[in-house]
Formats: C-alpha cells, sequence, structure tokens
C-alpha cells in the first residue's frame, strides 16, 4: 500500500478534529436534552400539584377545606392532626434503628402525654397500667420528603420491588406507623415502654391498649373453635378483680354473679381492687372450661351406651365450619417475611469494644446513690445495664439495619449508629458484622457521668 501524501495526511488531521468536535458537540446537546427533560418533569409535578389542589369549579382546595364547618371536614376525612405526646428514646437518629419493634427486645423509650391535650393527662392513662402491651401510632417524621411511590424496595427483599402496601415501608401516603410496644409502667403522665422502634422526637398521634381476644388471631381461632373460652375472656375483668370476701361455694351465688356480670353490672366497688397473678387466672380458666364441659353433658348420657344413644340424636346443623385463623387456617403472610433473601448475621466485638462497653454505667435507679469512683465513667440513660446494651446492639446487627444501596456499593465502608448513650462503629464481612467501637455520644456533660 503506498503511503499518503502529505496533502491527504493533513486532511486526515482536519477531518479527525472535526469529528472530535462533533462528538463533544453531541455530548453537549445529550446534557441539554436531560436538563430539558428533567426540568419538564419538574414542571409538570407542579403542574399535578396546582391541580389536586383546586377542584373543578376553579377553587382552591385549601380554601374550600377551611371553609367547611368542622363535622363536614371530619366526615370527609380532612382533619388536622395533633400530637399527644412525643418519644424519648434510646435510638438517636435512624441510622441503626430497628425496622420492626421485635428484633431489639433491650430497646426502652418514654412517652409523656402533653397538657396541652389534656389539662390532667394522668387521667387519660388510668386503667392502662393493667395492660402489657399498647399499640402506638406515630408518624414518620424523619422521611426527608414527602414523595412516595407506588412500588419500594424493602430491605429485606435486598433491592426487588413490590407494592408500597404490601410494605411497612416509612415512605407512604400520611406517613402513618403503627408499631405493638411493651409497657412496662405507667408512672403519672408518663409511659416506660420498651420492645420500641421509634426514634428521639417521633411525634405520637394516639394510644391503644393490645387485646388479644380482639387483636390476636390465634386467640380468635382458639374462642370459634371452643365458645365456652368466650364466656371465660369476657368475666375476666371481673375475676381479677373480685374482693377476697366475695368468694362463695353457693352455686346460686354464683349463678346470680354470672348473670349480673353478663348484664354489664360492676360486681365490686370501685375503691378497691384485688389482682390474682396469671397463674391463678389460667388455673381458673381451665377449672371454667371443665366445669362448663361436664355442664352441658346431658344427663342421660352418663355411661356409653346412653351415650352413644345421645350422640345420634344430636342434629347435624349444629356442626358450622368456621373459618380459622391460627397457624393450620387461612391467615397467610408473604413468602419473603418468613424467608427473606437476606440471612441474620452473626455478631461479633472485638475485646477493645466489649472493654469500653462494659466501662458504662447502668441507667440511674430511684434512690440509687452514685459512687464517687464511678463519677469518670458514661452511664446509660434508658439501658439498664452493658449486658443489656451488649443484647440490643446485636439484635440490630443481626438484622443488618444497612440499605440495599450500603449492602451493594458501599460494602468496605464502616457502618456508624447511636444506641442511647454509645457511639457505635462497625463494619460488615460476608455473613457477619464485628463491633470495633463503642464510645460515648460527644463530650460527656454532668448527666452523662454522675448525679
Amino acid at each position: 500500500m503506498s503511503p499518503l501524501c502529505e496533502h491527504c495526511g493533513e486532511n486526515m488531521k482536519k477531518i479527525n478534529q472535526q469529528v472530535s468536535v462533533m462528538r463533544k458537540e453531541i455530548k453537549n446537546l445529550r446534557q441539554m436534552l436531560d436538563g430539558a427533560v428533567r426540568a419538564h418533569r419538574k414542571h409538570l409535578m407542579s403542574i399535578q400539584a396546582a391541580v389536586s389542589k383546586a377542584d373543578f369549579s376553579g377553587h382552591n382546595k385549601k380554601d374550600y377545606i377551611s371553609s367547611l364547618s368542622v363535622p363536614d371536614a371530619f366526615e370527609q376525612g380532612n382533619i388536622q392532626t395533633v400530637p399527644i405526646g412525643y418519644i424519648s428514646s434510646c435510638f438517636s437518629v435512624k441510622n441503626g434503628t430497628p425496622r420492626q419493634p421485635t428484633i431489639c427486645g433491650p430497646s426502652r423509650a418514654q412517652l409523656r402525654i402533653q397538657q396541652s391535650v389534656f389539662n390532667n393527662p394522668e387521667h387519660a392513662l388510668v386503667g392502662l397500667e393493667q395492660y402489657s402491651h399498647v399499640w402506638i401510632i406515630f408518624l414518620f417524621h424523619k422521611n426527608g420528603h414527602q414523595s412516595y411511590k407506588a412500588k419500594v424496595k424493602p430491605p429485606r427483599l435486598n433491592g426487588q420491588r413490590v407494592g408500597v402496601y404490601s410494605t411497612r415501608s416509612p415512605h407512604r401516603p400520611n406517613s402513618l406507623g403503627l408499631t405493638l410496644a411493651k409497657l412496662d409502667k405507667v408512672q403519672g403522665d408518663t409511659l416506660h415502654l420498651s420492645d420500641i422502634d421509634m426514634i428521639a422526637g417521633t411525634p405520637v398521634l394516639d394510644i391503644k391498649p393490645y387485646i388479644p381476644e380482639y387483636d390476636s388471631l390465634n386467640t380468635r381461632a382458639q374462642l370459634e373453635s371452643n365458645p365456652d373460652l368466650q364466656t371465660v375472656s369476657e368475666e375476666e375483668v371481673n375475676i381479677s378483680s373480685f374482693h377476697l370476701e366475695d368468694k362463695t361455694d353457693d352455686e346460686d351465688e354464683i349463678h346470680h354473679l354470672r348473670q349480673k356480670s353478663e348484664a354489664g353490672v360492676c360486681l365490686t366497688p370501685p375503691q378497691t381492687q384485688f389482682f390474682l397473678p396469671k397463674e391463678a387466672v389460667g388455673l381458673l380458666k381451665e377449672v371454667e372450661s371443665y366445669v362448663n364441659k361436664a355442664d352441658l353433658t346431658p344427663p342421660d348420657c352418663e355411661d356409653n351406651n346412653k351415650a352413644s344413644d345421645c350422640e345420634k340424636t344430636e342434629p347435624a346443623a349444629e356442626i358450622v365450619d368456621r373459618p380459622s385463623y391460627g397457624s393450620d387456617s387461612s391467615s397467610t403472610i408473604a413468602d419473603w417475611i418468613r424467608e427473606p433473601p437476606v440471612s441474620s448475621l452473626d455478631v461479633r466485638f472485638t475485646p477493645e469494644a466489649q472493654k469500653q462497653l462494659e466501662a458504662f454505667l447502668p441507667a440511674h435507679s430511684s434512690g440509687k446513690t452514685t459512687e464517687p469512683s464511678e463519677c469518670d465513667r458514661p452511664r446509660f440513660k434508658f439501658l439498664r445495664s452493658p449486658e443489656e446494651a451488649g443484647a440490643a446492639i446485636r439484635a440490630v446487627l443481626s438484622a443488618d439495619p444497612r440499605s440495599v444501596y450500603r449492602r451493594t456499593r458501599c460494602r468496605d465502608r464502616l457502618f456508624f449508629f447511636s444506641l442511647d448513650t454509645a457511639d457505635v462503629t462497625c463494619w460488615f464481612g460476608q455473613g457477619f458484622a464485628e463491633v470495633l467501637e463503642v464510645r460515648p455520644v460527644g463530650p460527656l456533660g454532668p448527666e452523662d457521668l454522675c448525679q
């Protein structure tokens, strides 16, 4: 092949320069097009937001709602919520906070009812101490933005998309959250909770007691399969408040008291109550069930021969196929809840981290003074011991609190989260998480050291 002449070489060089310039121009045009598309999308979103706020008559929706009377607005579902209180929790930030309340049992929090809601907030909590668990309805106030999508990526699915209403994602319309918390005690206008998954400052909208007869499907299945237990559950409140001197062996008296109980008549004076332990209540239930079964046996069926005759006279229409709510029932959940693609992690502490954790003092207990030698050591605000804090850290990390992005894009980076008054530093390997450091949160103040 003959070599190119000098003139041809110059032409090729100019053409290459022109191609390079054209490529740059095409790149700039693509960037300008992408920017125009993004601006167009934002403009469309603003138009959609403006249309959603205005009705077809051209009036502003907010003005229309404000012009409605309170009953009319309430009937249309337009209400303005007011928090009844704010959570004070051992979790101060979203990072590392459990996604479900059952993940971290030692987690603790307090909820104080605001006086702006009730003049006497403690009056609203009278009787709540009789329950072991409560439902907490709250707002996801740290979402960062109010936008939401129809499909989300739950961390347990490791990137797969499902509908938002098939998950418990915080990014949802109205940003409402629901959790079942253990009620440790009620002290004045303050609830002491554990088994929580809420961060400090969470606005609480409502509190409802957890009642297994209404909220537990297993309990409902037992009541459906054995109607005799229904009578026992309805009388449990009255049984737990009987006076010792109210006991009687007279069957007529018991029958009379039972009729009063079913009619809604209070059997005990309100000034004093006697509460039976759980073991005694369970024993009473078994005895009641046994007695009811014995009473339901017809007198003509005392021997086997008569019993067989009585069984023949039983009408078949009495047997009703009722839906079951237990483990063998039609109550089902998604497969990825029980068997998620993301497995639990093994959690371990370095010797230095374990030593730092053991240096923390438990939360103050009433009537207990601090020794002078303990004044230079950090102290927990909620957690009751370093062992409880260690169990909480293991529970949080074993569930892998990282987002899908962190798992895939930030595998080699350290992970930080706060628990009570401790900052925890760790890293994740293949199937495990290792705690590297447990330090006090920020500079220690007098309240964090000794009191």
